[in-house]
């Protein structure tokens, strides 16, 4: 009968120690990932993000940087910049009060926009998430606004409500005469003019981020709420308005950003002088007429920076106080 034979399984070799003479295990050695892995593995991450992160670079951080320095200058445009005047550019844009008061329509822009556009778009997205006739047709004409270009609403608009525009032309036909207004030049609603042209022509934007959000919410909640006889509006109330918080949040975000860099609107409707007196001014366009158009590009720069360093903090603020639920839940327990 033979016998059969095992060979002894490898072992971790033991170190005797000194002291005792008893053994004590060694650890297991830590396996290394090859190298050459390794260093594909970064060609690949500098292959994929290198492009963008140079475009980063050389489109936002740089004219930055190169923006604030020339905020330290009284300069022309033209040429190097000689006339060092330190921090005085910056402390003259804070006790300007045309500054001042262009910061505060821009606070007031924000408001108005997230009051005015968030309720209307929430309601139309509702609406047109629901089978209908011509859903696809009014989808289409919501968002045309946002996709036609801010010159050509511009012009538009402002043809229309000058005080011998197509709005008080087609009041005095109908025999509303007494409601024309001057609707550009009054300080007392060209606020509201403003927020009427900006909500004609980004609440497609928002309708689309909605409806978005709308098709991620499972349809079985609905129908299980509308099983225990919950009404439209509470399933609205309870469901898909808490669901929809994320994209409400993205949304406001988004529109608190356009609002303090709006320009392009109040420029052309407007103008450059009109809109300080009609009480439309916003940083943007103190930017241009403070800096470009009086010559003082470096006053320009600074004013720049500022509208810059405002949106960052903001933005920070933003994400830190308000996304902060979302960005959480994003990472998963492993990267924790």
């Amino acid at each position: 009968m033979s016998v059969r034979t095992h060979s002894p399984s490898p072992r971790r070799v033991d170190a005797i120690d000194e002291s005792t003479g008893a053994g004590a295990e060694v650890p297991a050695p830590v396996r290394r990932r090859p190298t050459g892995q390794s260093w594909r593995t970064r060609l690949e991450i500098t292959v994929l993000v290198g492009p963008a992160l140079v475009m980063f670079l050389s489109f936002v951080i740089f004219p930055v940087a190169m923006a604030a320095f020339y905020g330290f200058f009284q300069w022309k445009g033209y040429g190097p910049p000689t006339d060092f005047v330190g921090l005085q550019n910056y402390l003259t844009i804070f006790q300007d009060s045309a500054f001042l008061e262009a910061l505060m329509h821009n606070g007031i822009i924000v408001v108005l926009s997230l009051v005015l556009q968030g309720p209307a778009a929430i309601l139309l997205a509702l609406l047109l998430n629901r089978r209908m006739r011509g859903q696809s047709v009014i989808r289409v004409l919501i968002f045309i606004p946002y996709v036609i270009s801010e010159v050509v609403v511009g012009t538009g608009w402002s043809l229309m409500l000058q005080t011998t525009g197509a709005l008080n032309g087609f009041l005095e036909n109908i025999g509303l005469g007494a409601l024309a207004q001057d609707w550009l030049s009054d300080p007392a609603i060209a606020m509201w003019t403003l927020m009427l042209i900006i909500t004609w022509k980004y609440i497609g934007f928002a309708v689309i981020i909605f409806l978005a959000g709308l098709q991620g919410i499972p349809e079985e909640l609905t129908e299980a709420a509308q099983i225990d006889g919950a009404s439209f509006w509470q399933i609205q109330r309870r469901i898909t308005l808490p669901l929809l918080g994320p994209t409400l949040r993205i949304w406001a975000f988004l529109s608190i950003i356009g609002s303090l860099q709006l320009f392009d609107l109040v420029y052309i409707v407007w103008g450059q002088y009109v809109a300080s007196t009609a009480g439309t001014s916003t940083m943007a366009t103190y930017m241009v007429a403070s800096g470009r158009n009086s010559g003082n590009y470096g006053f320009g720069n600074a004013v720049a920076v500022v509208m810059f360093v405002i949106s960052l903090i903001i933005a920070l603020l933003y994400q830190r106080y308000v996304m902060r639920r979302d960005t959480e839940g994003a990472i998963t327990e492993g990267q924790k």
